[in-house]
């Protein structure tokens, strides 16, 4: 709908509210609602929000240590821009109209947000001549829990949905069959496609792979399916968490991303070369290999948390070096060819817990980086398990080991710019400063909930 259209459809309304957010630096949805009338004006102005929310960390805490938020601002309202294309209605809150926004136009914010940056990679990319098609699939824990009853018993022994190891199961599914087919059903009905969805091995533990689309699209879609979960759950009577490694007896949680370049037409995967005995197109190979190239320097924008680094563990179906392979899911990069339609890359490293807007602006930064630079797949491809591997560069094992890598290197600032790279590193060494291994449960009390 155009702007005329989307103001017909929100006066004939009923309800005086819209809900809207923004993204945080750590994928958090940051949001209110707004009355129809204020909305309405806000079409043109640009809504309001205290520019704390580039200014604090996952738990409220206010950064001390970053500029383009802080008490040297003294916290003014910046502008978000309303993106009227991101029209949903929200199946299990009575239909109420949602949208979502970002900070492309403020003169503050833009540079740090996002979902802005995220814009400005894809333009980026669209400008090279190729389309951006982009997915999300997601794994999560699923708890008989509450905020509450966590906090009494101070995070001790979450208690999962169900018992046992038990993936791709049919009766467990049709155990919690009315959760289950109200994330389908709800998901579809707000314009997040679900292809799949089935138990993952582990307790209480799912999948489920979001369809296809443009990046920006993509992105927002996994951005908002994190938190329809986390919402519909709490409409159940339980608890959704997508932390990295909730607990380190069991596999972690991955939020891999599918990835191909396509004419800007959108009618050919430009990944494919029948006359390639890989099928891969030297684009693609170029593009993996920017991918393979930045990965050690960019780290955490597929891992941004302490518990982040809890996953990267052999065996564990999560990557533990800078590899690649052709449908091999030990490796950091998984090169998928099912069809000409369908051939793709899969990057495996990012958990459950990142940022959408940040993974993938990352993913295809750097696969734009291989291409503009012409890049040869020098990494050979891993034949087996990469697990066994004793040659291939490893991933960095905390979250301060890899902020420092993308500190002392010049690659982040290449793919993202200076202001945004300093001011997520700064958010990234605040957040490994919070780190308290003395304290009982600390992981668990900071982004069982909220990631």
């Amino acid at each position: 709908m155009n702007k005329e259209e989307i103001i017909s459809h929100i006066n004939q309304q009923e309800s005086n509210s819209i809900k809207f957010a923004v993204t945080d630096i750590d994928g958090v949805l940051r949001g209110k609602l707004i009355s129809k009338e204020k909305f309405l004006k806000s079409l043109d102005n640009g809504l309001g929000f205290c520019n704390v929310v580039f200014g604090w960390d996952i738990n409220d805490a206010t950064y001390t240590n970053t500029m383009v938020s802080g008490w040297q601002t003294g916290y003014p309202d910046s502008l978000s821009t309303i993106d009227i294309n991101t029209l949903r209605k929200i199946p299990w809150d009575d239909d109420k109209l949602f949208f979502l926004g970002d900070f492309e136009h403020s003169e503050d914010l833009n540079k740090v947000c996002p979902r802005s940056l995220l814009k400005r990679i894809q333009k980026e990319c669209n400008d090279l001549g190729y389309l951006p098609n982009f997915s999300n699939e997601f794994e999560w824990f699923t708890f008989v829990e509450s905020p509450h009853t966590l906090q009494h018993k101070n995070y001790m022994a979450p208690v999962p949905l169900t018992p046992g190891m038990f993936g791709y199961s049919i009766l467990r599914s049709s155990q919690h069959s009315h959760f289950v087919n109200s994330i389908f059903d709800s998901l579809h009905d707000f314009d997040i496609p679900v292809e799949g969805l089935h138990t993952e091995t582990g307790p209480g533990v799912y999948e489920a792979c979001i369809k296809y689309d443009n990046i920006l699209s993509a992105a927002d879609k996994a951005v908002l399916f994190k938190s329809s979960v986390k919402e519909i759950a709490y409409q159940e009577g339980v608890m959704a968490s997508f932390m990295a490694k909730w607990n380190k007896e069991l596999p972690g949680c991955s939020g891999h991303i599918h990835q191909s370049l396509w004419d800007i037409e959108s009618k050919k995967n430009l990944f494919f070369e029948q006359s390639s005995e890989s099928k891969m197109s030297s684009l693609m190979e170029s593009y993996i290999a920017g991918q393979l190239h930045c990965l050690p320097f960019i780290l955490p924008m597929f891992a941004p948390t302490v518990n982040s680094y809890k996953r990267f563990v052999e065996g564990s179906w999560a990557p533990t070096t800078v590899s690649f392979g052709i449908d091999n899911r030990t490796t950091a990069f998984r090169v998928i060819r099912s069809s000409q339609e369908a051939i793709r890359v899969e990057n495996r490293v990012p958990g459950s817990d990142a940022n959408p807007y940040l993974s993938m602006s990352a993913s295809l930064a750097s696969g734009l980086y291989g291409i503009k630079n012409n890049l040869k797949l020098e990494i050979p491809v891993t034949k087996g398990n990469e697990y066994d591997n004793t040659t291939t560069e490893p991933l960095a094992t905390n979250l301060h080991k890899a902020t420092k890598a993308m500190k002392e290197s010049d690659i982040a600032n290449e793919l993202f710019g200076e202001e945004f790279t300093d001011h997520f590193i700064k958010t990234r060494e605040w957040e490994w400063k919070q780190y308290d291994p003395q304290q009982a449960n600390w992981e668990l009390k900071r982004y069982f909930e909220i990631v």
